[in-house]
């Protein structure tokens, strides 16, 4: 069946999306049985706890009205652990912890009610006590206290006590075996985690307080991930000291003596309680590291350092555990969403605890990525993974090129991969190329790449959006008179800062929760990132000419195609006036513009209804502006500047 591209009728709905939206994460495992955390979108994003027993048997632990998520750093992580039996969890909506045991019953809450936020959880046994990152907001007109405290779990409740001080920031606190030493990480203003932070190691007295604290790794220009013990008490960290984020134990001692080329044992912090290592027994670790992109699994002889690849097919992601005969991970194919896994390491088989949702595909619908390297400004290289449009039934007229989606991911520090997503099939499967573009400073490519967006946002992850586009189109794989560019917050800021300082490349665009004006931002957000722009443009106020030159709210003049703005209403990363003030220039410019915002979200949509209308909105969107009909039944979005639009 000969259709155009964009009409192609696909058996994937926004439905079918959302239904995917199920993300897993924060695996542990305890005396056998295996935790993980489902946040779900049919139930308004609600975070909860899921137990698989060794029978196989699952229940879950929070019940209806009990979510389990932390708003330290407003991102979260490390939200709960499984300590001696018992789970102990932060309920986003008071922030509290509770304690939930093992046999079921009521939850008891472990701290007080206050404005105190709790994550990234290690349990204290010798004591009975967790020691946490705790994010005190207690203070009017000042930014939040962060500290490390212990809290007791036979004092009833409490707001626990404070066991080290002074830094902006901590996380990973982490208990040696034998009760003795904590390790924890920390770092200051205007450092990101994966900028530097320093690895500092105490003692705990009889009393419980730290003793001979020093510092032990790191620095401002180092980023130590990670830290924790081996069963017999060696300290292990990651560290990117020589470029590259790799596994160390004590005295800087390389825990791998054969790392693969170009490979990063790190993930750039920006949630808690992520790891890329764990012991299995006393003479194995598992390993997670990527290189070009794509991420795999190995395990490492702890006394020889050799590592042997776990050829699986599998790109972990954030959460790792292990015991001594497997390893428990989330992880997805190219072809297979993310699931909850149990490998054994014994044999290679893999045990899937919870299957994430996907639709029934035959491998003919599915889109593969290829990895692709072009070039960019500056006589440097840019990486991306391309979905060419597929279908089992339907192909385009012989002359006719691919709309296609350039997308940026958010952070700026963050990655995409190659690992399955139903969103992007979603456009592929209807006739739409991607490209899903790692532009410069985005991590897993070493820190010199990482920081060649150093005082460059919105400028070379601009030109390499471009330039991917360029690539794909002087390839014949893309039309360019519908080339489209979208992303999500720092993703719509480098879409936004592509209209307007490269106008007439794009034709459309997409931007959900994105930043219009970043001179707002460095004003008006959270203590975690309230520096982070120092590094990525310059120092606010003194360079307030830069940022006002880097804000595309000030160039809408420049403005030359459609676009369509997402929002949740209460996004406190990301505040709405952002989009608000650009649909308002847009609108007075005369350009289509569509803006949409949803009550009761925050940064990032996690309610199945919100995902759904977006999606089919922006398909809705694209239709208008480029004079298609999609196949599929879509309410109609209002687009201003538009005589067609309903």
């Amino acid at each position: 069946m000969i259709k155009p591209y964009g009409t192609w009728p696909s058996p994937i709905s926004a439905g079918s999306v959302a239904a995917q939206g199920v993300r897993f994460g924060s695996v542990a495992v305890d005396r056998g049985a295996v935790y993980w955390l489902e946040r779900r979108p049919h139930e308004g994003g609600r975070g909860a706890l899921v137990r698989r027993w060794p029978d196989g048997r699952h229940d879950e632990l929070t019940p209806q009205g009990f979510n389990v998520r932390t708003r330290v750093h407003e991102y979260g992580g490390g939200a709960y652990i499984v300590a001696d039996g018992r789970v102990y969890f932060v309920n986003f909506q008071d922030q509290r912890v509770y304690c939930a045991d093992a046999g079921g019953g009521a939850l008891r809450p472990v701290t007080v009610s206050n404005d105190c936020f709790y994550a990234d959880f290690t349990y204290d046994a010798p004591r009975n006590r967790l020691i946490a990152v705790r994010e005190a907001h207690s203070r009017p007109g000042r930014e939040p206290e962060t500290t490390l405290v212990a809290i007791p779990l036979d004092a009833g409740e409490t707001a626990g006590t404070v066991i080290a001080s002074g830094a902006d920031f901590y996380s990973t606190p982490r208990v040696s075996p034998d009760g003795s030493r904590l390790a924890w990480l920390e770092w200051r203003h205007p450092q990101m985690p994966w900028n530097g932070t320093e690895l500092w190691v105490a003692g705990i007295g009889a009393n419980g307080a730290l003793t001979g604290a020093s510092r032990v790794a790191g620095g401002p220009s180092e980023s130590v991930y990670q830290p924790g013990w081996s069963p017999d008490g060696r300290l292990f960290f990651v560290s990117d000291r020589d470029g590259w984020w790799k596994l160390y134990h004590s005295d800087y001692q390389p825990a791998i003596v054969n790392p693969p080329a170009a490979a990063e044992f790190g993930r750039p912090q920006w949630i808690f309680e992520t790891a890329t290592w764990a012991f299995a027994g006393p003479s194995t670790i598992v390993v997670s590291y990527t290189t070009h992109g794509r991420w795999h699994l190995g395990v490492v002889d702890a006394a020889t350092g050799v590592m042997s690849p776990l050829a699986l097919g599998l790109e972990p992601r954030e959460w790792l555990t292990a015991t001594e005969t497997h390893a428990c991970v989330v992880a997805g194919t190219t072809r297979t969403p993310d699931s909850v896994m149990r490998i054994d390491l014994r044999s290679g088989s893999i045990e899937t605890l919870q299957a994430g949702a996907a639709p029934d595909l035959d491998e003919a619908w599915i889109a593969e990525p290829e990895r692709i390297e072009f070039p960019t400004g500056n006589g440097q290289t840019a990486h991306a993974f391309v979905y060419p449009p597929r279908h089992a039934e339907c192909t385009a007229p012989r002359d006719e090129r691919p709309p296609l989606i350039v997308i940026n991911h958010g952070g700026p520090t963050t990655a995409t991969t190659a690992r399955f997503d139903v969103a992007i099939q979603y456009w592929t499967t209807r006739g739409f190329a991607v490209v899903d573009v790692n532009y410069r400073g985005s991590s897993g490519y070493g820190r010199a790449y990482r920081q060649l967006l150093n005082g460059q946002w919105g400028v070379v992850d601009v030109e390499d959006a471009i330039n991917a586009a360029r690539y794909l189109v002087e390839q014949g794989r893309a039309d360019p008179r519908r080339l489209i560019i979208r992303g999500g917050s720092a993703g719509g800021y480098t879409a936004l800062a592509a209209l307007v300082f490269h106008p007439g490349v794009f034709k459309a665009a997409a931007s959900y929760y994105g930043v219009s004006d970043v001179e707002v931002l460095a004003r008006d957000t959270h203590k975690f990132e309230s520096r982070y722009l120092d590094t990525l443009i310059g120092p606010y106020p003194q360079a307030r000419e830069l940022y006002r030159a880097r804000s595309p709210i000030h160039f809408v003049d420049r403005l030359s195609c459609a676009l369509i703005l997402f929002q949740g209403l209460e996004d406190r990363v990301v505040p709405p006036n952002q989009s608000e003030m650009m649909a308002e220039a847009a609108r007075r410019k005369g350009l289509p513009v569509a803006y949409v915002a949803f009550e009761g979200e925050q940064h990032g949509f996690r309610k199945a209804e919100t995902i759904v209308r977006s999606l089919e909105a922006e398909l809705f969107f694209y239709g208008a502006v480029f004079g298609f009909a999609p196949a599929d039944r879509i309410a109609p979005v209002h687009i201003d500047n538009l005589p067609s639009s309903t």
